[in-house]
């Protein structure tokens, strides 16, 4: 063989190696890409998991808060309420001592004295009375039901209370209901 045929068979084979080389690079490429797909798939299903079972989770959370918010507001008030029991039982023992005895004055004694008993509570609990007789007419803290015209008592005044009002707190929870001097 000539030289030159030499060469050129070398140079063949070296285009083909480089053909060949090029095709096992595309190759790997394309399977690179295959086993990224793969791996951001899989990745994929591990984020969806996650994410099922945090929210699940959640879920849970809320159902437990909310169980726990509806037990204590059905709760809420016990203490307050022992606290009252004590008062009706003294309002009771005062009803059957006083038709025992027939004793009308002793009757009106264990009123006022459970009446006190009830505003002690009311007190340890915050609750206060609001003030009205005198005072000038307050919408957030009275309720008019009667204007009256009064030349003694200035306008938009309290001339009677019909019923007493509370606040528990700063809040009121119950306005007084009042006469209203208007002219």
């Amino acid at each position: 063989m000539s030289k030159k045929k030499k060469v050129e068979e070398e140079k063949v084979e070296e285009v083909l190696k480089d053909e060949q080389k090029q095709e096992n690079q595309e190759k790997e490429k394309e399977e690179t890409i295959e086993e990224k797909m793969i791996k951001i798939e899989a990745d994929l299903e591990d984020w969806k998991g996650a994410y099922a079972r945090k929210n699940a989770e959640f879920q849970n959370f809320t159902k437990r808060k909310q169980n726990e918010l509806e037990e204590f507001r059905k709760y809420a008030s016990e203490k307050v309420i022992l606290k009252v029991l004590e008062a009706v039982d003294n309002l009771e023992r005062g009803v059957a001592a006083s038709v025992e005895t027939k004793d009308f004055d002793s009757l009106v004694k264990g009123v006022e004295m459970t009446l006190s008993q009830m505003h002690g509570i009311m007190n340890t609990e915050g609750v206060e009375a609001i003030e009205a007789i005198g005072k000038e007419y307050d919408p957030y803290l009275h309720q008019a039901v009667m204007t009256e015209n009064c030349e003694d008592i200035d306008n938009d005044h309290i001339v009677m209370e019909l019923q007493k009002g509370y606040k528990m707190k700063d809040r009121v929870i119950r306005p007084s209901m009042v006469k209203v001097c208007k002219k």
